[in-house]
């Protein structure tokens, strides 16, 4: 694995306006994008092309001051480890989410989605391939998102950060500077075509009463919940199919099972009814299932954004286990 040590001053997209060729290139490489994963040999292929925006999503599992389960920015292993070269760094824990949210990893409004991704450099034309350094749920959290907010040239990269270090690929240390693609030029009326103006589609999220209404047998729909096999078996809203993040990924290689594998996770969901809609514990690890179906041809699954940590706030919600799978009142918050 080559590593070089930089702070790069070249920014992804100055945001600037493009040279007819730059838009040309731009529009070919989304156009080589072939469904929602790359390859890490694809991502090499394609290293500094224009038009190009590499993310690294990756979040650190970490301890609460009380010793319970809690997490932080993989910022400081993105610059002290390294990273994909040219990749920058996406903090999903404040930027991605809103911090003043009820839940954990509450989606962001569009206006501060549209910051976020302007600090990236990413614009309307950009293509944009996101990576972590897990099984692929941060990324696909992201890539989730993006696509919500009416950006479709995105992909993650299969396998990860995991993948690109294990085949010895290059990775670079230190950070590197952005400049935001603003949404406009320095007069009024002048707006930026180019600018990525993020609006939420219909069709991506359910709330609680949508889940409720599923549960309770008066609208149709497949619950599918994310959360590993242990944590499923303590509680999962009743009524859903178990399909860990962690199972949808090869143990050695962290890439992506293949599709007949990711079938046989999904066996209990795909010939059932939709919408599938897809949870965990904080609509993480949700994401990576959403990112599977999509793979196996699924494009009516829907993203609880509250998961278990909103359904279980309220005490009377039905909850089931593997030791008592009849419904029964919740009494814990994730």
């Amino acid at each position: 694995m080559t590593t070089t040590d930089l702070v790069s001053d070249v920014p992804p997209d100055s945001g600037a306006l493009r040279a007819p060729d730059q838009d040309l290139a731009s529009a070919a490489l989304a156009a080589a994008l072939d469904g929602p994963l790359v390859s890490t040999q694809w991502l090499a292929d394609h290293l500094g092309a224009d038009g190009l925006v590499i993310v690294d999503a990756t979040v650190v599992p970490s301890r609460s001051a009380e010793g319970g389960a809690a997490y932080r920015s993989g910022l400081e292993e993105f610059v002290t480890e390294g990273h994909i070269p040219g990749a920058v760094f996406a903090e999903v824990l404040d930027r991605f989410s809103d911090p003043a949210g009820r839940f954990p990893f509450t989606r962001p409004d569009a206006d501060a989605f549209a910051a976020a991704t302007a600090e990236l450099g990413i614009r309307a034309g950009t293509t944009v391939v996101v990576y972590d350094a897990a099984v692929g749920q941060w990324a696909a959290r992201l890539w989730y998102l993006l696509r919500s907010f009416g950006h479709d040239r995105v992909a993650v990269l299969d396998g990860g950060a995991v993948k690109w270090r294990a085949e010895g690929r290059p990775v670079e240390r230190g950070q590197v500077a952005t400049a935001a693609a603003t949404a406009g030029t320095e007069g009024p009326g002048n707006a930026d075509e180019g600018a990525f103006l993020p609006r939420e589609r219909p069709g991506f999220w359910v709330e609680t009463a949508d889940v409720a209404a599923i549960v309770a047998g008066v609208r149709t729909g497949t619950l599918v919940c994310g959360t590993p096999p242990r944590d499923f078996a303590a509680r999962h809203i009743p009524g859903s199919v178990s399909a860990p993040a962690v199972r949808l990924v090869d143990r050695e290689s962290n890439a992506v099972l293949p599709a007949a594998e990711l079938r046989a996770v999904f066996a209990d969901v795909l010939e059932a009814p939709g919408p599938i809609v897809a949870y965990c514990g904080a609509g993480i690890a949700a994401a990576a299932d959403a990112l599977a179906l999509a793979l196996l041809g699924r494009d009516d699954v829907l993203l609880y954004d509250g998961s278990l940590s909103e359904w279980t706030a309220d005490p009377a919600a039905p909850v089931a286990s593997a030791v008592s799978p009849s419904v029964s009142p919740s009494t814990s918050a994730a």
